[in-house]
């Protein structure tokens, strides 16, 4: 193909994040792919790791202020890229700040603006289409891009992620650096966010979701979650009432998701929550409320005490995880 995409590789610790490996294989199916790094400098593992995955090139996005790394300046730096390129589609991680940035970058490019994918590919046209989910995923609709340019973001686990045969050595190459977007924006300060050593809720392959009828106590929650590798989520009426913060609000208006397995605790399974997990792979639901609509979409409901379910799960879970 002579066609390039640009894949924007969000990385933790050195190495590139699972959503960036998935980017990179549904990639592969639209043209040659171009991984794109925020940072001063590329690990030689991480380059490997995104060349078995499908990039030929990798570009070196440095940072040298906080204001550049902020989705302004990163969608100032990707415009440049995809006008130096050639390249005509840009995927990224259907996240807070991804899609912000997504917005930016169309915005800057004239390109269509498609979030929240769940499949990309190429109509006969040579023109980008893609699947979603609408009406709380009620609905699946198929767009298509009606201009030559398109920046997707693609959901976690939407893609499972594949190497490429045969040996693959990217190219790699530094853009240029990039500025402040608003020169208004100043970050003053940064705070670490506290690391629970749990999976990333956007990213993860197994979520336990915790609702208003853990009645503010997700001790239950996150231990099923830790016997399970998994990560911990929330409903709108937990993170509203403060019990946990809304970076990990499950729903239509937080982070949508699609494990291979969600577990909801306590959760009423209203449709705002249901448009933000709807595209679970499988889906178990624990309740006390015999009546609550989780279980007309749950694959397996059990009708009982949160308090008492989950941890007799969790300890099972463990047992035979240990062989017991």
């Amino acid at each position: 193909m002579s066609a390039r995409v640009l894949v924007l590789a969000e990385h933790h610790d050195g190495g590139p994040r699972a959503s960036a490996l998935e980017l990179l294989t549904a990639a592969r199916g639209l043209g040659e792919v171009h991984a794109v790094w925020p940072g001063d400098a590329v690990p030689d593992d991480a380059v490997a790791a995104l060349g078995r995955h499908g990039a030929a090139v990798v570009h070196v996005l440095p940072v040298p202020t906080p204001e550049a790394g902020l989705p302004a300046g990163v969608a100032a730096v990707l415009a440049a890229l995809v006008e130096e390129t050639g390249a005509d589609v840009v995927l990224l991680a259907s996240g807070f700040e991804g899609k912000e940035v997504a917005a930016r970058l169309a915005r800057a490019t004239g390109a269509a603006l498609m979030v929240d994918a769940s499949a990309v590919e190429r109509g006969e046209d040579g023109r980008v289409r893609t699947v979603q989910q609408a009406f709380a995923a009620s609905w699946t609709l198929r767009s298509a891009a009606v201009v030559d340019r398109a920046v997707v973001t693609l959901r976690s686990n939407a893609v499972a992620a594949s190497v490429v045969e045969g040996p693959s050595a990217p190219e790699v190459r530094t853009a240029a650096p990039a500025a402040t977007a608003d020169p208004r924006v100043r970050v003053v300060e940064r705070t670490a966010r506290p690391s629970s050593g749990r999976p990333d809720v956007g990213e993860a392959e197994i979520v336990v979701v915790g609702g208003r009828g853990t009645q503010g106590d997700f001790s239950a929650v996150e231990d099923l979650a830790d016997a399970l590798g998994a990560a911990v989520g929330a409903t709108r009426d937990a993170t509203d009432e403060g019990w946990m913060p809304h970076e990990v609000m499950v729903g239509q208006t937080g982070v949508t998701i699609s494990p291979r397995l969600y577990v909801g605790a306590g959760v009423s399974g209203a449709v705002h929550h249901r448009g933000g997990m709807q595209a679970s792979g499988l889906v178990v639901a624990v309740n006390n409320d015999p009546d609550a609509p989780i279980f007309e979409f749950a694959d397996f409901g059990v009708v009982g005490d949160l308090f008492e379910v989950l941890p007799q799960a969790a300890a099972e879970i463990r047992r035979l995880r240990a062989g017991g």
